[in-house]
């Protein structure tokens, strides 16, 4: 999802939750600089994404692993069973995003992302279209739900696949 839609707190509760482990890219990224370089315009570092890949394989391949990052084009099928892509409604999202100070071209490409849906899009076709599952992410009670409904489809895979 977008940033700001909630990936990181509903992606840290459901690993502990679900006794999986968790991975936020961005601090990995930060962690191992896996970057090729800088962004003036975003005003961030450009994600070296074969380099993530690269680190994440060994863990990815054992399984049980809960992946947060905003695009997902660039991991292998072979992850993943399952992906969600959280929503927000555009009047949360400008919100929680100029709280974290974004401003200008990112605040606005940010919220443009979001309209258009291009991360869910870029899901869909990167997965199996049955894979992917957006989910509503605007308030607490959302974020409950889709812990609920991620956990039921967690419990029943285990079943299905144990």
């Amino acid at each position: 999802g977008t940033p700001g839609v909630g990936k990181t707190t509903l992606g840290k509760e459901l690993a502990s939750r679900a006794g999986l482990s968790y991975v936020n890219v961005g601090d990995l990224a930060k962690e191992g600089e896996l970057y090729e370089g800088f962004d003036e315009e975003y005003d961030c570092p450009i994600l070296d994404e074969d380099r993530v890949v690269d680190e994440l394989e060994d863990r990815m391949s054992q399984g049980g692993v809960v992946v947060d990052y905003h695009g997902c084009d660039f991991f292998p099928e072979r992850w993943f069973h399952i992906v969600f892509v959280l929503r927000t409604e555009n009047s949360f999202l400008y919100d929680r995003l100029e709280s974290r100070g974004y401003t200008g071209k990112k605040l606005q490409d940010n919220i443009q992302c979001e309209i258009f849906q291009t991360l869910y899009e870029e899901a869909v076709l990167s997965y199996k279209k049955e894979i992917v599952h957006q989910l509503p992410s605007n308030t607490p009670e959302d974020l409950e739900r889709n812990l609920d409904q991620i956990m039921q489809w967690i419990e029943q895979w285990m079943k299905d696949n144990n």
